[in-house]
């Protein structure tokens, strides 16, 4: 349908014809992007100029303006109709009815309509007290009526924006900074807000508004495609969901996905991502120039006056070869030749990184077009300055942005581009897994002092995820590719060999610190044969809490910390030439002993709570975060203890944090020859205070007499919480970990964490027969992954086809 056809089709047949007309232009597969929004805003145009011209007939000073997004001519599905009528005042009486006579039909098809009625006084009056309500008129477009009274409102609009930019401009810097601290940055969100969010749609009308103001101008290349790029996105948003929403939640992306004709979710966040990273680059690059042009235009006047008229003379300071420092920004000296420096690229990032200052657009734009590339291996000038680089702390992620903003990122580094705004499919990781990277570099930056190697240290963190991009085990691709990479910037063969093993093993530390029996030899051996030295051990030390602190706040905290300095001290020793005997038996404490003691004579569980804050660190910020409560509980020796316990936990919603489960044998002077099940582990209240120990112990009882229907309660409890739709969660996995421990078979359990989980896990290991000698909780925001070392009940490892039996069944239970 061509546009005359629309407009003639509309005429004919009033809003009938103009919905029938709107719902064939949204649904015919030949049309879509700008083609589309620009017909449709065509196809709204006249429409609404017939209702003008039908209820106005002749009328002289009034008009009809699209302002907004619809005065840009780029109306999504589901967009607002952003209207203003226009008059000069004589007959507000006349105007209210004609008013009455557009708005009313567009309520009738259910547009949202954003509309006002003001003459041009009052329209400059508002635009000068509501700064939202200038920038629309800043995009202001004829649509109906009195051509010379919009064509005046839209000089008088531009023409105040451009007298008052000194003021404005720096006002809607502030109401920009506002949003991205409320929204998050688009680049990064796994759930974005395509408009609001930083890097979004709204930054993208900013810079037109300051383009606009002749104060300064954004970068254009690429600005006008990240634009539309998600101007399409938000048309799929809007019909595939049929709502009028800006948010790009999860469980809609598959489907706007194919809507725009993507393999996946995934390529469509990618090039969401890709978009939001070019329009946050421009909003950076030119809130830059407007303070820079506002400084310059407030200290000229004072500095002329100073020189006699004269013209004041720049000031350059040099940085290092080739690069200075001018008005804040870092730019190459005149005397620079890219061209026969193919190092200066990184010489200037490590210079401008270390300054704390940005690089500027044109010194970048330059390198980028004229520099040589790189010989392989690095010259160790360059090797030393992408350490330097990578160690200035929180300035090297501007500066690597920049870089990575005209494509030098991958050229330096080709292995880059696979993950280059990479998302992350996971709610622990809060950043994409390129940023994660450079994040981790920042978080070692502040480690240095710990390592003898700082610049192994540096490297490794740069490329611990790097084999993120590839399929399969991210570890072990990554161990290739670093290897690779390390050899190319010029690393020696010891050097790489350090590095490949870092990043192979850089979870090494902290999955067996938190899954894993630190108190069993064969744990700490693995350990340290995977290592091989303390200088290795050091570095993969450091490089494990870098790498926790750049994921997330779930990922880290002294608990964690203090688990992994404990691996650390033991594997140390083993590699110190002190490996650790068998171990005894633990003697159990005084303390256990009396609850054991009193647990015997009773015949029901005994309880004790106690606080166990967790040791301050090195370098103390406030007070120290609290591990939870040490729960200890003494049980004579029964069937069902674990899951009975758990439960009850469940029923009050406490969260299991770590977890030890073992028997003891009564003193010599006691003649029973009976034992006692003794239960220390470490509990939290998911919020609120916890309960009393008294409590606990009654419906603990209740639990093993069977009087407590602990999986009712549950599911009770789940049902008062209406599911809400979403993201759902990958099945749960049971497998074994061959060879982890002498004394027992270790089987773990990767599922969705939700209430009750240890209960059903603990059931499920009751009904095989199997008895729980230890468990290892790890939970990483919605995931669980938990290790319970288990024995036959003579004390022994499980058979291996009885292991895995073992693990499928479990992993079936937790399916259904």
């Amino acid at each position: 349908m061509t546009g005359t056809d629309v407009s003639k089709e509309t005429e004919d047949s009033g809003p009938g014809g103009y919905a029938a007309a709107r719902l064939r232009l949204l649904t015919e597969g030949a049309r879509s992007g700008p083609s589309r929004r620009s017909a449709l805003s065509e196809l709204t145009d006249d429409w609404l100029a017939g209702l003008f011209g039908a209820a106005a007939g002749a009328a002289h000073g009034v008009s009809l303006v699209a302002v907004g997004g619809y005065g840009r001519g780029e109306l999504s599905p589901r967009s607002d109709l952003d209207l203003v009528l226009l008059h000069d005042g004589s007959d507000p009486a006349a105007v209210a009815a004609l008013a009455d006579r557009i708005w009313y039909p567009v309520w009738d098809l259910g547009l949202s309509l954003d509309h006002s009625v003001r003459t041009p006084a009052e329209a400059r009056n508002t635009a000068g007290e509501d700064l939202k309500v200038h920038l629309g008129l800043l995009d202001a477009r004829h649509l109906a009526g009195d051509a010379a009274l919009t064509a005046a409102l839209r000089t008088t609009a531009l023409a105040d924006w451009r007298n008052q930019a000194p003021k404005r401009l720096p006002e809607l810097q502030e109401l920009c900074a506002d949003r991205a601290a409320r929204q998050g940055e688009l680049q990064y969100l796994l759930e974005p807000d395509l408009k609001e969010a930083r890097g979004g749609l709204r930054d993208a009308t900013a810079l037109r508004a300051v383009a606009a103001s002749w104060l300064a101008d954004a970068p254009r290349e690429g600005l006008a495609d990240a634009r539309r790029r998600l101007l399409d996105v938000r048309d799929a948003l809007h019909l595939s969901t049929g709502r009028a929403t800006d948010r790009l939640a999860l469980q809609e992306q598959d489907q706007v996905a194919a809507e725009l004709d993507l393999l996946d979710a995934d390529s469509l966040l990618r090039q969401v991502y890709e978009a939001a990273r070019v329009i946050a680059y421009a909003s950076d690059v030119t809130w830059r120039e407007v303070g820079r042009v506002l400084r310059s235009r407030a200290v000229r006047p004072r500095l002329r006056a100073m020189l006699g008229g004269a013209k004041p003379v720049t000031e350059r300071s040099p940085l290092a070869e080739g690069v200075v420092e001018q008005d804040g920004e870092v730019v190459l000296a005149r005397a620079a030749r890219p061209e026969r420096d193919p190092v200066l690229p990184l010489r200037a990032a490590a210079a401008a990184a270390q300054a704390g200052l940005p690089l500027s657009l044109h010194a970048v734009r330059r390198m980028a077009a004229t520099a040589r590339p790189l010989p392989t291996p690095w010259p160790a000038e360059a090797r030393e300055q992408l350490v330097t680089l990578l160690g200035s702390g929180r300035p090297t992620v501007e500066v690597w942005e920049a870089l990575e903003a005209e494509g030098l990122i991958t050229r330096l580094l080709p292995d880059w581009e696979r993950v280059r705004c990479r998302p992350q499919r996971n709610a622990v990781h809060v950043w994409t897994v390129d940023r994660h990277l450079i994040e981790t570099a920042v978080r070692a930056s502040e480690l240095t002092r710990r390592v003898s190697r700082p610049d192994l240290l540096l490297v490794a963190a740069l490329l611990h995820d790097i084999g993120k991009g590839w399929p399969g085990d991210h570890s072990v691709a990554g161990e290739i590719i670093a290897k690779d990479v390390a050899a190319r910037i010029g690393f020696d063969r010891a050097d790489v060999a350090v590095l490949s093993l870092l990043v192979r093993h850089h979870l090494l530390l902290i999955e067996t610190a938190t899954r894993r029996d630190l108190d069993d030899p064969a744990t700490v051996r693995f350990v340290a044969e995977a290592v091989g030295s303390q200088s290795t051990l050091e570095l993969l030390h450091a490089l494990t809490e870098a790498d926790a602190l750049a994921t997330g706040p779930a990922a880290w905290s002294s608990w964690r910390g203090s688990l992994v300095a404990d691996l650390v001290r033991r594997v140390s020793a083993v590699l110190a030439g002190d490996a650790p005997d068998e171990p005894e038996p633990a003697a159990p404490t005084a303390e256990q002993e009396r609850l054991a003691m009193e647990a015997f004579r009773t015949g029901g569980p005994v309880l004790a709570l106690r606080a166990q804050p967790e040791p301050v660190a090195e370098e103390p910020s406030g007070d120290p975060e609290p591990l939870g409560v040490e729960l200890l509980i003494a049980v004579p020796d029964q069937p069902g203890v674990l899951p009975a316990v758990a439960g009850v936990l469940a029923v009050h919603r406490l969260t299991v944090r770590t977890a030890e489960l073992r028997a003891v044998g009564l003193p010599d002077d006691v003649e029973d020859e009976g034992t006692v099940l003794l239960l220390n582990w470490r509990v939290a209240a998911e919020y609120g205070s916890l309960p009393q120990a008294a409590r606990l112990r009654s419906d603990l009882v209740r639990a093993l007499d069977g009087s407590l229907d602990i999986a009712g309660r549950l599911a009770e409890r789940d049902a008062a919480y209406p599911r809400r739709r979403g993201w759902t969660a990958p099945p749960p996995r049971v497998t074994v970990a061959p060879a982890a421990s002498h004394h027992a078979t270790v089987i773990e359990v990767r599922a969705q964490d939700a209430p009750g989980l240890l209960h059903r896990i603990g059931m499920a290991l009751e009904k095989a027969g199997v008895r729980v000698r230890s468990m290892h909780v790890s939970t990483l925001g919605a995931n669980a992954v938990d290790a319970f070392y288990v024995t036959t009940g003579t004390g022994a490892p499980l058979p291996g086809e009885d292991a895995g039996s073992l693990a499928g069944v479990l992993e079936e239970t937790l399916r259904a």
